[in-house]
């Protein structure tokens, strides 16, 4: 599952799975948890034979539609009170649960926080050519609405910013532009250019690192006239195949089942099963 943008951000996402799929069927659904593009990637993987479906959620946040998602695929009994579906938002008793035969084992776990995210993080900062003890860098996210959410985004971001600062950088700070959220978006807007503009004064080189699947967001209008260097988001990169095959692990092994994309004793904290279980 993905958010699903433009043709390019979508290309970045299936050049991303393309290399899972020699070793196991993979579907993609892309909308926000669409339910039209989900049932439309179960009935791709039904027609393969497929009995077992680890469905991975491609999104910063591990909140991010995860209640329209346990609700679809039949994990709550109880409704979103609303959904988006198509970006078209809508009551939540317009959805009916998916039809599949097949077990459904659900990640729920977002790329924030993650391995796989500081090492991007540190690849993008690497490839500014960044000078880290002379180096600011502002990690922004698009945000969440409710604010414990957003605090937890933040909180594993916080963890992305201490692979940052064990490599030398000499500041890291952290923001979310809250962005489907005017009065929480206008605040935001203010302290990150604040942000932006303290670190410049101080004489560092400022890098603007979008803590986002791919591209660069609306952060270049809000930035306008600040002097910054803009990098990319997680797309394109190895390291999200290898998350997206580690979540993917974690969910078979987790359910007693071997994983055709890793041993079970690469995932941490998951004990070694026997193949073919």
């Amino acid at each position: 599952m993905a958010h699903g943008a433009g043709e390019d951000w979508n290309g970045r996402v299936e050049a991303a799975i393309e290399p899972l799929r020699d070793r196991i069927p993979v579907a993609l659904a892309l909308g926000m948890a669409d339910p039209g593009t989900l049932q439309a990637a179960l009935d791709v993987l039904e027609d393969e034979g497929v009995n077992t479906v680890a469905v991975v959620r491609l999104f910063v946040s591990g909140a991010s539609f995860l209640h329209p998602t346990e609700f679809l695929f039949g994990l709550r009994p109880d409704a979103p009170r609303m959904a988006m579906v198509g970006h078209r938002m809508v009551d939540g008793s317009e959805l009916d649960p998916l039809a599949t035969s097949g077990r459904i084992l659900l990640t729920r776990e977002g790329l924030a926080g993650s391995d796989e995210v500081a090492g991007i993080l540190l690849d993008r900062a690497g490839s500014a050519g960044a000078h880290p003890p002379e180096t600011g860098l502002l990690l922004l996210a698009h945000g969440m609405g409710v604010e414990a959410e957003n605090q937890h985004l933040l909180d594993a971001m916080g963890q992305s910013a201490q692979a940052l600062r064990s490599a030398g950088y000499g500041e890291v700070r952290l923001a979310t532009l809250r962005e489907d959220w005017a009065e929480a978006r206008a605040e935001a807007e203010r302290e990150i250019r604040a942000a932006v503009a303290d670190m410049g004064e101080r004489g560092r080189r400022v890098l603007v690192v979008p803590y986002r699947v791919s591209g660069f967001g609306p952060y270049a209008g809000v930035l306008e006239g600040l002097e910054y260097t803009p990098t990319e988001g997680f797309l394109p990169h190895p390291l999200i195949t290898s998350w997206v095959a580690a979540r993917a692990t974690s969910a078979f092994c987790s359910a007693g089942l071997s994983s055709p994309l890793a041993p079970c004793e690469s995932v941490a904290g998951e004990p070694a099963r026997q193949p073919g279980m």
